[in-house]
């Protein structure tokens, strides 16, 4: 599944090819809108909430996207053929740029007034532009609401915190030596472990895309512990560990090293 900062991304992507431009075509290839035509119509712009795309279209539309695990938003010139296996599911374009929603987990077209009915629910937003403490200790507020539960869920947990998914869930944990499988109610300074997490993302945001590489020695780009499973840690030296947790069918493979995070 997108990070928070891939999706972050992805608006800017749709931002550079969609905002103040009128559409000339507008293609719902799912059941539930394949009537609805936007044609004609100038789109405003496009946000991210946590893994959530808002693209607001003039006369107080949104549409709603969200990628899941498969999807993605490929931005070409007008009139560019998809590419063969693309499973098209909305195609929104003007007289220069096309915007192809591939594998979309979610489309919704809703009020704009009424985005809330689809992401309201979501904690913080981790790239969000009035991020600050009074975010930070939100986010670890929520958190700590379910004490029992082990952090590495709870990070995960779109309601307690939005945009984080399992690479910089694994980084923030390796960074801040606390192990996945420890409780929420036995971390201490969750605050502190935000600002983190927010740092992370931000870093990971100016990535021009494309996926972070494990080993990547560049500044932002440098995984200690995402996919290192059976190699050694960078900090120590000991073996990293790979790991499934969570209740099925959330479960998630969570990257640590045993003696870096001890439990």
């Amino acid at each position: 599944m997108p990070e928070g900062d891939a999706v972050y991304r992805a608006a800017a992507r749709l931002r550079g090819a969609l905002d103040g431009q009128v559409l000339t075509r507008s293609d719902f290839r799912v059941p539930k809108y394949a009537t609805l035509d936007l044609t004609g119509r100038a789109v405003l712009t496009t946000v991210s909430r946590g893994k959530h795309l808002l693209t607001r279209v003039d006369g107080g539309v949104t549409i709603h996207t969200h990628l899941r695990m498969d999807g993605s938003w490929r931005v070409g010139a007008a009139g560019a053929p998809p590419r063969r296996g693309d499973i098209v599911r909305l195609l929104l374009a003007n007289e220069r740029w096309q915007a192809a929603g591939i594998r979309l987990g979610m489309l919704d077209v809703v009020e704009t007034g009424r985005e809330d009915t689809l992401v309201g629910h979501l904690g913080p937003d981790l790239l969000a532009p009035d991020w600050d403490a009074g975010q930070e200790a939100l986010a670890a507020a929520n958190i700590a609401r379910d004490p029992d539960v082990t952090i590495a869920e709870a990070l995960l947990d779109q309601r307690n915190v939005a945009g984080m998914g399992t690479i910089w869930r694994a980084e923030t944990l390796f960074l801040a030596g606390v192990s996945p499988f420890r409780r929420a109610g036995e971390v201490e300074d969750l605050p502190k472990m935000m600002s983190l997490a927010h740092r992370l993302l931000d870093a990971g945001k100016q990535r021009p895309g494309g996926p972070v590489t494990t080993g990547d020695q560049r500044p932002g780009r440098r995984l200690w512990a995402y996919g290192r499973a059976g190699r050694p840690c960078l900090r120590c030296g000991n073996e990293m560990i790979g790991a499934e947790l969570g209740a099925r069918p959330y479960e998630r493979v969570v990257f640590y090293c045993p003696a870096c995070q001890p439990r």
